[in-house]
């Protein structure tokens, strides 16, 4: 399954040319994460209070074509590569049928408090395996 979610690029977004600013698809591609997190019934906050967070552990974003002012892009994201401790995404930015940007990441689950890595609750695990891009 694919999780999508739809985005208009505002003025803040954009460089003087009306060009999204290359930074700015880390902040979109966290939120359509968080949407993930949303639609699946939890929060960053919820996973937090069961002793799990996920951070960023590598990036890699492929710059393909610019996204403009008062655009409609979409972001998906799907789970490439699921294991005890961390999980791969791919998050593809789309103007309709353009490919804009294909982030690839690999997150870390650690403990909130002292930073240190955790496995996955087999719980969540299950959850995420349905973005799973093989699915």
């Amino acid at each position: 399954m694919i999780h999508q979610m739809d985005l208009h690029i505002y003025y803040q977004d954009t460089d003087a040319g009306g060009i999204v600013y290359h930074s700015k698809y880390l902040d979109f591609a966290e939120r359509a994460r968080s949407e993930l997190l949303f639609d699946m019934g939890l929060s960053n906050t919820k996973l937090i209070e069961q002793g799990v967070a996920f951070v960023l552990r590598q990036v890699h974003i492929d710059y393909r074509k610019p996204a403009r002012l008062d655009e409609l892009i979409t972001i998906q994201t799907v789970v490439t590569d699921i294991k005890n401790a961390s999980m791969e995404m791919e998050q593809t930015f789309i103007r309709g049928d353009e490919t804009l940007v294909v982030i690839r990441l690999q997150l870390a689950f650690v403990n909130p408090e002292n930073l240190r890595p955790v496995r996955i609750p087999c719980e969540l695990k299950e959850q995420f395996t349905h973005y799973n891009k093989e699915n």
